[in-house]
């Protein structure tokens, strides 16, 4: 990395004029950028810009988020997925309120609930300007692009992965101490923007000059996805809909409501009202939803279509409703 320092100049240079306006960009308060690092995990930005702008409208600090039920919260958070995110931030809150200051250094960071390594240091880097490097799935492409051609091919980088260690030690020899957390940014930028998996934009590059790889890096092999149908019931009575609450011990979605899973032998009386697509981590579901009487299904609670969007549902349920335009 003998070039670090031009390295440095040219990609804040070219983040300087060509970053995304994002909801979250340029903001200091370390609650706010918290909120945008945990929503960020696992989830697209442009499914992210909307809910965070209402979410920080419905929470717009630390000491108002710990304070609300945890119910409340995940029906904030409902149609985002990963829902144990949403609990964690919320007991973060508690622990920031409960200290009587936001932790200021990634070290201290990354004692709260649901904030790992990376978001530790990218809060305390943007906030308080603390120079810790980041390293995510769009840093660590740009890292093995720029390590290509240093002794080290596309396929054998491939074929011997960079430790995680080297990661994080590559990615803090490049880091601008002076600037860290407009450094972070424009590095994880150049990854989701410029530096694609797939088919890279070299020519739009601003550190092409220094990177020692053109096209796309060999292919890692990708575990299989399953294959699975799923069956609900769609119970009305008077503007109302029967709901049933996943069990508390449960080790996906535990709390959150849903509509009552549907019998196949019920299910093929009747034609599906709707048919839906959805994915949850490595299984790709066909989601059919039957109308049922009551007396033939199984549920815990009646609630009014106009109070939907006041329970914690889980994201497949609001997307039903939605497509069923009852929420």
């Amino acid at each position: 990395m003998g070039h670090a320092a031009k390295f440095r100049r040219l990609l804040l240079q070219w983040f300087d004029q060509h970053q995304r306006k994002l909801p979250w960009r340029g903001e200091r308060d370390p609650y706010r950028i918290l909120v945008s690092e945990i929503m960020l995990q696992q989830t697209r930005v442009a499914v992210v810009e909307d809910r965070y702008i209402k979410f920080v409208k419905q929470f717009p600090s630390a000491a108002i988020l710990a304070r609300a039920r945890e119910s409340t919260v995940l029906a904030a958070w409902s149609g985002l997925g990963y829902y144990r995110r949403a609990r964690a931030l919320h007991g973060a809150a508690k622990q920031v309120v409960s200290r009587g200051k936001f932790p200021r250094t990634a070290a201290e960071l990354v004692e709260l609930p649901g904030v790992g390594r990376y978001t530790a240091a990218a809060v305390a880097s943007i906030a308080f300007g603390e120079p810790a490097a980041v390293v995510d799935g769009n840093v660590k492409r740009v890292v093995e692009r720029l390590c290509t051609g240093q002794g080290n091919s596309s396929q054998a980088i491939a074929e011997h992965p960079i430790a995680e260690e080297d990661y994080w030690r590559i990615a803090g020899d490049l880091l601008d101490r002076r600037r860290a957390g407009d450094f972070n940014q424009a590095m994880m930028e150049l990854g989701a923007m410029v530096c694609l998996p797939g088919q890279p934009l070299c020519t739009q590059c601003p550190v092409s000059g220094l990177c020692g790889s053109r096209g796309p890096l060999a292919k890692t092999p990708k575990a299989s996805r399953r294959k699975a149908i799923v069956r609900y019931a769609l119970v009305r009575r008077n503007g109302s809909v029967l709901l049933q609450q996943r069990a508390k011990h449960h080790s996906l979605m535990p709390g959150m409501w849903e509509l009552p899973a549907l019998d196949i032998d019920l299910s093929v009386e009747t034609e599906p009202l709707l048919k839906l697509r959805h994915s949850i981590t490595t299984t790709d579901y066909t989601v059919l939803v039957h109308a049922a009487s009551p007396g033939k299904v199984q549920g815990s609670r009646w609630t009014s279509f106009h109070s939907l969007h006041r329970l914690p549902l889980t994201g497949l349920t609001r997307k039903i409703m939605e497509k069923l335009n009852h929420v």
